[in-house]
Parts: C-alpha cells; sequence; structure tokens
C-alpha cells in the first residue's frame, strides 16, 4: 500500500462520489467528502469511515463558505476530487443569476480551485464523455439562455473540461497537478426525473454499471504523476476538438475569475 493521502471528495455522500470516497478508505486514505445535505452526508461518513464537511455547490456565497469550512477541517489537502455535478431538467437560476448546472458543475469547481490551491497537492476532475457534444456560448450559456436538459450537461462539462489544461499551466511551477477522468456510463442518480422520460431513463440505466465500477479507476489517479491529462476510465486518450478550442478556454476563465472575484 502507498502512501496515506488526504482526500477530499465533493459529493461524496452519493454516486461515484461515495463510491470513490469508500475505495479511498479502503485503500488506507484519510477521506473528508463533502455534502449538502447533513443528515445524509452523516450516514454516509459515518458508513465509509470518512470525515463529512456540510457544504452547498449551489451559489457563490455558499460555495466559498464550503472552501472555507473545507479549509478548517482539512489544513493540508493532497488530493481534491471534484465530483459533485448536476444534470438538471428544467432551466433554474441560482441566486447569482447562473444557471444552475453551469455554475455547480463548471464555476464551483473553478472556484474552489482558487480558493485552496495554496493547500492543494493535486485535483482530480470526474468529466463525462458527453462534453465531445457540448457547446458552450459565453454570452447565453452562463445564464442558461440556451437551455437543453442534455445539452447543457454536456456544455457545463465541456466548460470543466476546458479549464483543465489551463489549472495545469498555472500550478505546474507550484508543482500541483490536475487530470480529469471519464468513469464510464453508470447507473446512479444523476440526471433522475418524473414523468415519462423518467421512466424510459430509469429502465435504460437498468443496463448500466454500478457506480462502484468506476472507484478504482478515479482512485488509481490520486497519486498519479502527470498533469493536464483526460482519461477514459484508465486509458489516457487525447481530448476531442471541442475540448481544444484556446480562444474559448482563455473567455471562460476570464468570464469566471471576473464573476466569482478571484485572481
Amino acid at each position: 500500500m502507498g502512501e496515506a493521502l488526504s482526500v477530499v471528495v465533493t459529493g461524496g455522500n452519493r454516486g461515484v462520489g461515495r463510491a470513490v470516497a469508500a475505495e479511498a478508505v479502503r485503500r488506507g486514505h484519510e477521506v473528508t467528502i463533502l455534502a449538502r445535505r447533513a443528515d445524509e452526508g452523516a450516514a454516509a461518513a459515518r458508513e465509509i469511515g470518512a470525515r463529512l464537511v456540510v457544504g452547498d455547490l449551489s451559489c457563490v456565497r455558499t460555495a466559498r463558505q464550503a472552501a472555507g469550512e473545507i479549509a478548517a477541517a482539512v489544513p493540508g489537502i493532497d488530493v481534491l476530487v471534484h465530483n459533485a455535478a448536476l444534470w438538471p431538467s428544467r432551466r433554474v437560476l441560482n441566486e447569482d443569476g447562473f444557471e444552475q448546472a453551469f455554475f455547480t458543475n463548471h464555476l464551483a469547481p473553478f472556484l474552489l480551485n482558487h480558493l485552496l490551491e495554496d493547500r492543494l497537492r493535486r485535483v482530480v476532475q470526474v468529466s463525462a464523455g458527453l462534453y465531445v457534444t457540448g457547446k458552450v456560448d459565453p454570452e447565453r450559456t452562463p445564464a442558461g439562455e440556451d437551455f437543453h436538459p442534455m445539452r447543457t450537461y454536456a456544455g457545463t462539462k465541456l466548460a470543466n473540461l476546458l479549464m483543465v489544461p489551463l489549472f495545469a499551466e498555472r500550478w505546474r511551477q507550484a508543482g500541483v497537478t490536475i487530470d480529469a477522468v471519464h468513469p464510464g456510463v453508470l447507473r446512479t442518480g444523476l440526471g433522475d426525473r418524473g414523468g415519462v422520460l423518467g421512466l424510459v431513463l430509469k429502465a435504460v440505466k437498468r443496463t448500466w454499471k454500478p457506480a462502484e465500477h468506476a472507484a478504482p479507476t478515479v482512485v488509481d489517479l490520486l497519486a498519479a504523476e502527470g498533469t493536464g491529462r483526460y482519461f477514459e476510465e484508465s486509458e489516457q486518450v487525447p481530448l476531442r476538438p471541442p475540448a481544444l478550442d484556446a480562444p474559448l478556454a482563455r473567455r471562460l476563465w476570464d468570464d469566471a475569475a471576473r464573476a466569482l472575484d478571484v485572481a
């Protein structure tokens, strides 16, 4: 068994996050999960053997509070695993005027990376292969003016992935690394909804692999060496063209930095 790491997993009380946290504990790492609901988070942390930090990544105010709670609970973070995500069924704006999934899936990890970077050694971003179908319009997507249940999710995952090489370059001299991983098509509660579409999706999900299938793949990356890479499950693969748009990446970075008031 290798070095015991201090690992923080956002959205670690359910789905892929919980599976990753449990596998990391099993391998001897010290794990802290960030969960929005105190009761569900406490139950998961107790069953997994992890520490709980209660935090909400739905808006700037609460994400900053969550970063402060993480910093207080975990002074040195060997690995921050960004897992928390939303797959929205309808357009919802948060208190800052951002479409909710755009904030939680893209801006919240961006903000946490900035607020916690002085205590980080590594970041692992849980991504999604659907990024290849995503589109981001800097003028419309942040407020969900181009909202679509499928395209918005894919677009927010693309936006997040576009940040990976920029963070890799930002942190190169500091020795902080970042990689992204698509853990596979998995049976989780992400995207669950009501109505006929919800029933169809539920039936389809029965054929997918359980969240636990992803855990070893993601946990293997906790102690991996390298930065700015993208993995599909355990295989490193080149990013597809949508994630190689450098001018769009820089525009999204600058817009996020300005909106979130980070340098």
